[in-house]
């Protein structure tokens, strides 16, 4: 009986570390590699402690050491070798991730034309309307074309960027480089009774998930903002006049709200979900 336990928890510690593995290579692309390196250091700190919370801690202290090194300094180095390169981790003059997480988990990664193309949308922006910062979210990861960028459907060849819309603060009525929501999802410009309401539409169609984040990020926050349409339409007319940019993706509404022209604007389809709270764009 007791070799059988032995067995079991052999196992079962075996399937723990299938799904971890699993899990981080989801988030974060290179996390799963890294969790397997640090079995060597684990193995040394078994070896050393015998107490199993302090054990515990080591072990998860010393993955994220090994993980920040690779996260920060070793794979930027590599994603050269991919076509690839990182936007901004820290703020730059006028552009910055919005939530830290993003880099963190290797989800800022770009083709150089992309990047260079958004550096100067950013510098752009700034040169109207001095301060603004742009808060860029989600990129692609770092390697490996189709490569999917969970929740997104199409995030996985260093092609595309989401950008985070512009706002005025409602407590001081002037322009803000904050958002409402933290992840920059989730908290959308409604479409107006007299606009075409394409949430309605695609729910009716069974598309569930096309608002499906206006359900999961909570709207405490949305009555401290309102929308900056005149910034959010300078900011979508310039990255449409780049020639690198293929694609823009914003809901249907707001396009003829912001009266955008260029046929480089599109609407996305109803399998993805909602574009009335960021900006995507990607290259040709």
């Amino acid at each position: 009986m007791f070799r059988i336990n032995d067995e079991i928890v052999r196992i079962l510690k075996f399937i723990l570390t299938i799904i971890i593995f699993v899990l981080l290579t989801i988030l974060t692309q290179v996390g799963g590699i890294v969790y397997l390196l640090s079995f060597l250091l684990f193995k040394s700190v078994n070896r050393k402690f015998n107490n199993k919370l302090v054990r515990g801690s080591l072990k998860f202290i010393s993955f994220l050491a090994l993980y920040s090194i690779a996260t920060f300094l070793v794979v930027p180095v590599l994603t050269k070798l991919a076509g690839r390169v990182p936007l901004p981790i820290l703020q730059t003059d006028n552009l910055k991730p919005l939530n830290f997480l993003t880099c963190f988990l290797n989800r800022h990664y770009v083709r150089l034309e992309l990047k260079q193309a958004t550096v100067e949308v950013a510098q752009q922006m700034t040169d109207k309307f001095p301060g603004t910062v742009i808060n860029y979210l989600d990129a692609n990861f770092p390697f490996i074309d189709n490569f999917p960028l969970v929740p997104h459907l199409s995030h996985s060849d260093g092609k595309k960027l989401d950008i985070a819309f512009c706002y005025i603060d409602n407590k001081t009525q002037e322009e803000t480089n904050k958002v409402p929501s933290a992840i920059g999802y989730g908290i959308s410009e409604e479409p107006r009774p007299n606009e075409e309401n394409m949430p309605a539409g695609c729910a009716e169609k069974g598309y569930w998930q096309y608002s499906l984040m206006t359900k999961i990020i909570s709207q405490k926050n949305k009555e401290k903002f309102t929308f900056d349409s005149v910034r959010t339409k300078e900011l979508v007319t310039q990255f449409a006049s780049k020639p690198v940019i293929g694609k823009i993706f914003i809901e249907p509404h707001l396009k003829t709200r912001l009266k955008l022209n260029s046929k480089k604007i599109r609407f996305h389809g109803c399998q993805a979900v909602r574009h009335d709270d960021h900006i995507h764009v990607q290259l040709k």
